[in-house]
């Protein structure tokens, strides 16, 4: 797999999970660190945490481990590590707070249309 279709993975489970406002930003032109993040909002702390064990569990049964994770549910963010992937879990606060959509908001956005209810 690879990391296009990782984060688009991630992507689908969070989505699956109810996160809202789901964003891929292809950020590999830009960064030396890492070539996507998928950015994703949870409505609470306990969303938040259930949304980083589901993407942890999914992933680990494909036997893709993270790195490092960062924040907790309580926190109002997270941040977990997959190499080439950063995934970023936030409550709506902290999301708006951080902006990262704007500070990389010159890279290109992977199509990703999450399912319908």
């Amino acid at each position: 797999m690879n990391s296009k279709e990782l984060a688009l993975k991630i992507a689908e489970i969070a989505d699956n999970k109810k996160a809202k406002d789901l964003v891929i930003i292809d950020i590999s032109e830009k960064s030396g660190f890492a070539d996507y993040f998928v950015l994703a909002t949870a409505n609470n702390a306990r969303m938040l945490s259930a949304l980083q064990d589901e993407i942890e569990d999914k992933l680990a049964e494909d036997g893709i481990l993270c790195n490092h994770f960062e924040g907790t549910g309580d926190s109002g963010w997270v941040l977990v590590d997959y190499g080439d992937i950063i995934v970023c879990l936030f409550l709506e606060e902290q999301r708006d707070r951080y902006q990262i959509e704007k500070v990389w908001g010159d890279c290109d956005r992977v199509d990703f249309t999450p399912k319908e209810e």
